[in-house]
């Protein structure tokens, strides 16, 4: 990016007109460019890659820089191999994504004089992201396997919650990318809102629900198409054919990956009544196997930041004081009130109130309410009487049980006997419905999420409107091709 385009004013915004003139100049290389050959869209996939190779170690220390603490190899896991896999799974597959596909011609006689229909894939023009703090290296090159397997020109917002990474990611893209065909602009809540109302093609937020409504109303003056990941409160729940401590293992996994600063992270539990002990117990024997200890230990992230870290603590006394049975899971009684970071032991609630704060947000870190339940149909009108989420979790042995949840919920999608596993699948799509997320990208998804499906009709050679009477002066033809088409 030239120094024009990187000169930001002294609050750290970039102004809107600086980034519209960006806008402005990718769409107009990106028409003059043309037809964007499968050669030049696999080299910009390979690109990408090379700058998550080449700069793995900063983009690491940038995110445990950003974080207090971050797991280096849980970011080495979910944001660099992370990335990479999907970047390679659409150079793997750009060739046939990129074929035209055949639809059935008609009505009579069309189908039968040689006249062809067919769609194209043809690219939107410029995308704009916007990528969150969690996963701030992953959620801003996820999107560029469908973005530059469509053929797209793009501009990244990144979070100013994670600044390392954001400059970080400023800095990198230039030396492999020229800024008309990716460029970064960083600054606070101002760029960001401007970058909302600017006239992309296509626009992808990846955050929180209370943001994107902001952030839809913004794309709808120019009314640009958004996709939205958002979140919400995914449930798990456990059936009584299901194995207590294998549950727990893979629950407690997802939760305290990333220190449970997830989208798709475990939100709260239902457990029938009689095994709610047992899963307590279960977690606690999974976390200790998992995490002897955890203000040293470097596996172990920390909360983000000071707001987060009040907020989450400010649950759990809430909790506590409304009379919830709080589980604190601490193997090496450690205490966390010393420590130069914000970790927070996992902490189960148990039976919480429905009233309580942290049944009503998205949790966002290392606290899991447990409930109880005695029929499974208690737990599915539960969910269906709140937000769909944007992942829900079923686990059991109890095929019936399974299907019936499968059946009568409805979230962005579903891991059986696991957690957030299926964001992980590139031939599965990954979004959210209702206040979850809308649209879907990952994988083939991802390519037509970015792409324009040009719809193209070929007429056949012979005079088929003369043929079938369609042309005036209407008569006897005429009626006998709208009697055809009216059976």
């Amino acid at each position: 990016m030239d120094a024009d385009q990187n000169t930001q004013s002294r609050e750290g915004e970039t102004s809107k007109a600086e980034m519209l003139s960006l806008l402005e100049r990718q769409r107009e290389n990106y028409l003059a460019e043309g037809v964007v050959s499968v050669a030049k869209r696999k080299d910009r996939l390979e690109r990408a890659i090379g700058l998550l190779q080449t700069h793995q170690d900063r983009l690491v220390a940038a995110m445990r820089d950003d974080f207090g603490h971050r797991s280096e190899h849980q970011s080495l896991f979910t944001d660099i191999a992370g990335s990479i896999g999907p970047l390679r799974h659409a150079q793997a597959q750009l060739s046939r994504w990129m074929k035209p596909e055949k639809r059935k011609v008609g009505p009579f006689p069309l189908n039968l004089l040689g006249a062809k229909a067919r769609i194209e894939f043809q690219p939107l023009g410029v995308v704009g992201v916007i990528s969150p703090w969690n996963f701030p290296i992953n959620l801003t090159f996820t999107p560029l396997a469908g973005i530059l397997s469509a053929g797209n020109r793009c501009m990244i917002k990144p979070s100013e919650f994670t600044p390392a990474t954001s400059e970080a990611i400023a800095e990198i893209f230039p030396t492999a990318f020229d800024e008309l065909e990716i460029a970064v602009v960083t600054g606070g809540p101002q760029t960001g809102a401007d970058f909302s109302g600017l006239p992309f093609d296509h626009l992808l937020f990846t955050g929180a629900t209370s943001v994107a409504r902001h952030v839809m109303r913004a794309a709808s003056e120019n009314l640009v198409p958004v996709t939205l990941e958002l979140g919400g409160k995914s449930p798990v729940l456990v059936g009584r054919s299901a194995d207590i401590q294998k549950t727990a293992d893979a629950i407690m996994t997802g939760k305290m990956l990333n220190a449970g600063q997830i989208c798709l992270a475990p939100d709260y539990v239902f457990v029938p009544d009689e095994k709610v002990e047992e899963f307590v117990e279960s977690a606690s024997r999974s976390v200790s196997k998992m995490f002897p200890t955890l203000l040293d230990n470097p596996d172990y992230t920390s909360v983000v930041n000071q707001r987060h870290f009040e907020r989450l603590n400010a649950y759990i006394e809430e909790a506590q004081e409304k009379g919830a049975r709080v589980v604190q899971i601490n193997p090496a009684d450690e205490d966390f009130r010393q420590q130069p970071h914000h970790k927070i032991p996992p902490t189960l609630v148990i039976n919480p109130d429905d009233q309580l704060q942290l049944m009503q947000d998205e949790i966002f870190g290392p606290v899991l309410p447990v409930k109880g339940y005695g029929e499974m149909d208690e737990t599915i009108d539960f969910v269906n009487h709140n937000p769909r989420p944007l992942g829900l979790y079923y686990f059991g042995q109890d095929d019936k049980e399974q299907q019936r949840v499968l059946t009568h919920t409805t979230s962005g999608g579903v891991s059986v006997n696991d957690v957030v596993m299926h964001v992980a699948q590139e031939d599965l799509p990954f979004g959210g419905v209702g206040p979850s997320g809308m649209g879907a990208y990952h994988g083939q998804d991802g390519f037509k999420t970015f792409s324009h499906a040009k719809a193209i009709f070929t007429q056949s050679r012979i005079n088929v409107a003369e043929l079938a009477g369609l042309r005036p002066p209407y008569g006897e033809k005429l009626l006998k091709t709208v009697k055809a088409q009216m059976k």
